[in-house]
C-alpha cells in the first residue's frame, strides 16, 4: 500500500522540479499560499521549505513574526506571517543579509508603508450633503407609512 501525498507536497514537488530547470528565477515567488486563516509549524515549514527549528528561532529574531498559539500551545501562523517568513527567507538566503541587517531591512519597508498617504475620503459640499439627507428622510417616511397604513 503506498503512503498518501498530500497536495501541498505534489505541488512542492512539481515546483522542485521546475525549479531546477529555472535555477535563475527567484524561488519565493514559485510558492503559492493556500486560502487559509491558519496554518500549522509544519505546514509552513512545507510551504516555506524550512525546518520548523528555524521558523522557532525566526520568531525570536524578528519582532513582526508573532503567530498565535492554540489553547493546546500549537503555533497558529496566519497568510501574513507566511509571506513575513517568505520576505526573511528571501532577504537571508537569496540576497545574502545577516540577520541584523534583515530585521533593519523589514523595518524600513514597514515604515515606508506606513508613509503612504491614504487615499483622500471624497468629501461632498453641505448643500449635496442636505439633498443626499432629504432624500433619505422621503425614503423613510414611505416606508414608515407604509408599515403603519
Amino acid at each position: 500500500m503506498k503512503p498518501s501525498v498530500s497536495k501541498v507536497t505534489v505541488s512542492i514537488i512539481a515546483k522542485n522540479m521546475s525549479a531546477k530547470k529555472n535555477a535563475g528565477k527567484n524561488r519565493t515567488d514559485e510558492i503559492f499560499i493556500p486560502d487559509k486563516l491558519y496554518f500549522r509549524i509544519g505546514e509552513v515549514a512545507t510551504l516555506c521549505r524550512l525546518p520548523a527549528y528555524v521558523l522557532r528561532f525566526w520568531e525570536s529574531e524578528f519582532p513582526q513574526l508573532k503567530p498565535v498559539k492554540s489553547s493546546t500551545g500549537q503555533r497558529m501562523y496566519r497568510k501574513r506571517d507566511v509571506e513575513s517568513v517568505l520576505r526573511i527567507k528571501q532577504l537571508l538566503y537569496e540576497q545574502g543579509f545577516t540577520i541584523v541587517g534583515a530585521r533593519q531591512q523589514l523595518r524600513s519597508e514597514a515604515k515606508s508603508d506606513k508613509g503612504q498617504s491614504a487615499i483622500p475620503f471624497p468629501t461632498q459640499s453641505s448643500a449635496e450633503m442636505q439633498r443626499i439627507r432629504q432624500g433619505l428622510r422621503e425614503i423613510l417616511n414611505l416606508l414608515s407609512t407604509r408599515r403603519t397604513g
